[in-house]
């Protein structure tokens, strides 16, 4: 069966009487280049276990298969376990995991399924759960990279650099953990039903140590990036004078000024150096 022909998909979504969940952010892949392209993004081989999260009818998952040990895909809608068991019956290193990929501890399963393999994530992600999927992967700190196909300005804020509109706190979160790279763009004509927006393909391989190292530890430094980026109209000044009430305006502009920045300056015109500086700063201004 080719799951990429949209007369062979839909015929088999009719037998299993499955219809399509708004809720669930479902749109499915018709065009073969896209699993294709992803799945040997990913890196993935013999040597590798992979994460797949809502794995569909499985065009994505058999591409994975072909390459890797072991895939484990999970899936959310029970009403495609039956349409997976067609498309996956036979495959000796598939395994099915129904439940919720942001209720599921996923260090156990990775730990568990993918035993003796070196674990990788690669899927085509629902739109509407992306964020808090990509945090939770990253939180797992198990997954040499993730790749994953999202919508293009999500992957886009994803790997954005300082100074340019898409940059923001999510920005530094995912370059503190990982190295980003946006590889290629979907367009919405591949899927079925048609989304309003168009995809892309990042791939996030893992640091072996975060890109920063600030005294103040990693939960002062995030609370200084959420604040930094909080008003982002605002100077940075203001931004972080809002976020730390327990310093006053003028003592936030001296941290400012001691790392060497104007104080007219914005937040998402920082590097993720000079934020592991100023949130060092910060830190020992509360201390004082």
């Amino acid at each position: 069966m080719n799951l990429c022909d949209i007369r062979e998909v839909r015929a088999l979504l009719g037998r299993h009487g499955f219809r399509f969940s708004k809720s669930m952010g479902q749109n499915f892949l018709v065009a073969d280049w896209v699993p294709r392209e992803i799945a040997a993004a990913s890196g993935a081989d013999s040597a590798h276990g992979v994460l797949e999260i809502g794995p569909g009818v499985g065009c994505l998952t058999r591409e994975l298969c072909a390459l890797a040990g072991k895939v484990v895909s999970v899936e959310l809608d029970r009403a495609l376990l039956p349409v997976l068991a067609e498309t996956m019956n036979g495959a000796e290193n598939f395994e099915l995991v129904p439940g919720d990929v942001l209720r599921l501890d996923l260090r156990s399963l990775a730990d568990q399924k993918l035993q003796g393999l070196r674990p990788l994530v690669c899927a085509n992600l629902p739109y509407n759960i992306t964020t808090p999927v990509l945090r939770t992967l990253v939180e797992a700190r198990r997954f040499e990279a993730i790749t994953v196909m999202v919508q293009r300005e999500v992957a886009l804020r994803i790997a954005a650099r300082p100074g340019t509109a898409d940059y923001g706190a999510f920005s530094v979160y995912m370059q503190y953990h990982t190295e980003p790279e946006v590889l290629f763009d979907v367009p919405s004509a591949c899927f079925i039903p048609a989304p309003k927006v168009t995809s892309a393909v990042v791939r996030c391989k893992a640091r072996s140590a975060p890109a920063v190292n600030p005294a103040c530890g990693e939960e002062f430094f995030f609370r200084t990036v959420r604040g930094a980026f909080a008003l982002r109209r605002k100077t940075l000044s203001n931004s972080l004078a809002s976020a730390f009430g327990e310093l006053d305006k003028a003592a936030v502009g001296e941290v400012i000024a001691a790392c060497g920045l104007p104080g007219s300056i914005r937040g998402e015109a920082l590097g993720i150096e000079e934020l592991a500086a100023l949130a060092d700063g910060l830190y020992q201004a509360l201390r004082a």
